[in-house]
């Protein structure tokens, strides 16, 4: 073994952090065991992510090497692979470098995304084919009317594949976890199916059950009426007169159904990374040096290269700004629907899109170092920090599996000693373990959840898995973005302020029509008022001359009338400044956090329009449902400090709960931080700048009206962007979780009841299929009750 340590004087090595992608992990449990794998080794801490299948791990290069981690993980029943070579300089895509660096956001997206689906399809074969087969087996075992003569022996030669095919991922889990001395929820599961097929075959081929015209009920008839109330086995029970194949074959189906929509859900895991990958631009215009164009991959620009940008086209890298002016939609980092006016001099960000004129860039920053890049890292590294959620029916496995093997061992040996025949003790072995069997355990999770999404799916709220409903739990804080969230997400006219002696509607009118021109969010906003108050729908009138004058405003000429319209500083140009009523107006209307037009025409000032993001109609009341819950809402925001308390004015927030004017960085930041005060965050966000954020936070919500990366990026997702959504789906999700813990209790103390009297010889396994089919019965009923979930909307 080489020696790894460090020479005397030599400067110790930094950390390095590896992220490993993980195979073979079928619950939460399997992620917490490899979790303590890695780090019981000397200057590692890892951390596993089950949902994206990979662990995330800093170790010290002195003490530990790669290959390590890698044995790690297979020494406790698993696979591992590291990730590629790090390539060489300019082996880059579409992101400027960032997919392909190690330790990058979407290192080998790609591969994982492709076999998720490939492991989704084959769940979703194995359910079909395993459903096909298993509805004839319960029509059969369940209505006497079907029992044809041996229908026993197609029930049979139909349950087969399910118990055994089916079933294969769970038998194969079990095996793995008991090489390695543990038990999880599949330990259960291969054991209840195993022993209901076994006691099912040795039934037919060498019990009574294998009989021509064989019942499902006969044998038990005459017992059960002599004795009604302590049924023991008898010569014609012990002889093995009933089947369990639709159970053998049920349960299969049923965890199938849960282990598929579990699988569909991890298959969304890399998509978030997919999409930030399809942002960034593809090719750049280079400009040489004797002035030329050339077009080439954006792997190709380096730092110091110039190249164009023009209206329309995406920002290749990050930059400054060397010649023109114009308009970047900066909504990517942002988040705010304003675009940002740069010139000379003005820093650029790869992915932001050129709103107005031509400029010309010089790269700063290209590959891994871009803002992109980091968003991208940000999202992984806050998807692989998060702590593992154990499912609560492998908690309780892990602790009853151990504890029912040994109870059926007790029973066999105690029926020994009694005196009791072989086959006597083994019968009540297999009693013990056929009421054991988790009927009612793996439909607990599954059926709850599936309703409770499904009914979450018909309002609008979309929750990805089971690990989120635990993250409602116990939140308390919620972190709101402002834009798209709290606001509309676009600007609208909210008044129209004429100089003395001006008439408003005739203010608006011309100042739209000289907007309708301009392609700016602002102008649009304007434009659109105007529209919309034109008597009988008439067309705005035609302008003539139009000029824009980028970061200033517009000029042109109206039905004769010379006009221009923006800031003050454009109207001073003209030897135009604002009366001290307007002025008054104008101040006003900026320190709420208001953008102002300023209009003029034939010489004088004729009034101000102004336009803002205005919050939802339907915000502070969403917000007093948040703190019904007990959460404390908080406004984080990429926006200045007067619209950011403008808009937490008007919807309720205290100011301390305010942080304003914070890029994506900053934003997780301050998710971490309300964390390490013990807080358990939920954030609502819409956008790109919002992904790692909502990545970080414990429970990750995400407007439907937003960008594909936050809805990826989330863990709840609301299609109608109604802020309201937010309330029910927390409300549901608890819901649907406190639903789970009552399925799983009742179901646990089923078997607690059911196990002692089977080990007694007192409960005979027909009527155990009985219970055990009540207590399924009673689990499906408690969770269809979320079908009447209502919402506050």
């Amino acid at each position: 073994m080489t020696d790894t340590r460090i020479p005397d004087g030599a400067t110790p090595a930094p950390d390095v952090h590896v992220t490993l992608d993980v195979t073979g992990m079928t619950c939460a449990a399997c992620a917490a065991r490899i979790e303590k794998k890695l780090n019981r080794l000397d200057g590692v801490t890892a951390s596993v992510n089950y949902a994206t299948e990979r662990a995330a791990v800093t170790y010290d290069p002195a003490t530990v090497a790669p290959d390590q981690l890698v044995a790690a993980v297979e020494a406790a029943g698993y696979g591992a692979t590291l990730p590629p070579p790090e390539p060489e300089p300019g082996a880059v895509d579409g992101l400027g470098g960032a997919l392909g660096a190690p330790g990058a956001a979407a290192t080998g997206t790609a591969a994982p995304v492709d076999a998720a689906a490939a492991h989704a399809a084959a769940l979703r074969q194995r359910l079909a084919v395993s459903a096909a087969l298993a509805a004839p087996v319960l029509a059969l075992s369940m209505i006497p009317a079907l029992q044809f003569r041996n229908w026993q022996w197609l029930a049979f030669a139909l349950a087969g594949p399910v118990a055994l095919w089916g079933g294969w991922p769970f038998h194969r889990s079990a095996w793995r976890n008991a090489r390695h001395g543990a038990a999880t929820m599949d330990t259960l599961v291969s054991i209840g199916v195993l022993a209901a097929f076994g006691w099912s075959a040795w039934a037919l081929f060498w019990g009574a059950a294998g009989r021509p015209g064989m019942a499902a009920m006969d044998g038990m008839a005459a017992d059960w009426y002599r004795m009604p109330w302590s049924w023991r086995p008898t010569r014609s029970s012990v002889a093995g007169e009933h089947l369990y194949l639709e159970v053998a074959s049920a349960v299969v189906v049923f965890l199938l159904t849960g282990r598929y929509l579990e699988a569909r859900a991890k298959r969304r895991a890399g998509a978030a990374l997919a999409s930030l990958a399809a942002l960034g631009a593809k090719e750049a215009a280079l400009v040489g040096p004797d002035g030329r164009e050339r077009r080439v991959p954006v792997a190709q620009v380096a730092v110091g290269d110039r190249f164009v940008v023009r209206p329309g086209e995406t920002i290749a890298t990050d930059g400054l700004v060397t010649e023109g002016t114009s308009a970047v939609d900066a909504s990517l980092v942002t988040g705010e629907p304003v675009p940002v006016e740069v010139g000379v001099g003005d820093r650029v960000v790869g992915g932001t899109v050129n709103a107005g004129g031509r400029l010309v860039v010089e790269a700063t920053r290209v590959g891994a170092d871009t803002a992109l890049a980091r968003i991208a890292r940000l999202v992984e590294e806050a998807q692989s920090g998060k702590a593992p959620i154990q499912r609560l029916a492998d908690r309780v496995a892990s602790v009853f599996v151990p504890v029912v093997l040994v109870l059926a061992a007790l029973t066999f040996a105690g029926w020994l000693v009694t005196g009791h025949r072989v086959i006597d003790a083994f019968t009540a072995a297999i009693a013990v373990l056929v009421v054991a069997c988790p009927c009612a355990l793996g439909l607990a999770t599954p059926t709850a959840l599936l309703v409770g999404t499904g009914r979450g799916a018909q309002l609008g709220m979309l929750i990805r898995g089971p690990e989120v409903l635990e993250s409602t739990r116990t939140v308390d804080t919620v972190v709101l973005d402002k834009t798209g969230t709290l606001t509309t997400g676009r600007m609208t006219l909210v008044d129209v302020v004429p100089a003395a002696g001006e008439d408003g509607g005739e203010v608006l009118r011309l100042l739209g029509a000289v907007e309708a021109a301009a392609e700016h969010p602002i102008a649009r906003a304007v434009a659109e008022a105007a529209s919309a108050a034109t008597p009988d729908g008439a067309p705005l009138p035609p302008v003539e001359s139009f000029r824009a004058r980028p970061g200033l405003g517009v000029e042109g000429v109206v039905e004769g009338h010379a006009l221009v319209a923006g800031r003050p500083s454009l109207l001073a140009d003209w030897g135009l400044t604002l009366d001290p009523a307007l002025a008054a107006a104008f101040d006003r209307a900026e320190a709420a956090g208001r953008t102002v037009v300023a209009a003029a025409w034939d010489g004088e000032v004729r009034g101000l329009a102004v336009v803002a993001d205005e919050p939802r109609p339907t915000t502070a009341e969403a917000l007093g449902l948040l703190r019904g819950l007990g959460l404390r809402p908080v406004l984080l925001t990429g926006d200045n400090e007067r619209a950011a308390h403008r808009v937490a004015e008007q919807v309720g927030i205290a100011p301390a709960d305010v942080v304003a004017g914070v890029l994506p960085d900053a934003k997780v930041a301050e998710v971490r931080r309300l964390q390490a005060q013990g807080h358990v965050v939920a954030m609502v966000g819409d956008g790109v700048n919002d992904a790692a954020a909502l990545a970080q936070a414990d429970l990750g919500i995400a407007m439907g009206t937003g960008t594909d990366v936050a809805i990826e990026a989330a863990d709840l997702t609301l299609v109608s962007g109604d802020l309201r959504a937010a309330a029910d789906a927390i409300a549901l999700s608890r819901r649907t979780l406190a639903t789970i813990k009552g399925n799983l209790f009742w179901a646990f103390a089923y078997n607690v009841a059911a196990i002692p009297l089977a080990a007694l010889g007192l409960l005979n396994p027909v009527i155990a299929g009985l219970a055990m089919a009540a207590s399924s019965v009673f689990v499906v009923t408690n969770s269809l009750r979320l079908r009447g979930f209502v919402p506050h909307r």
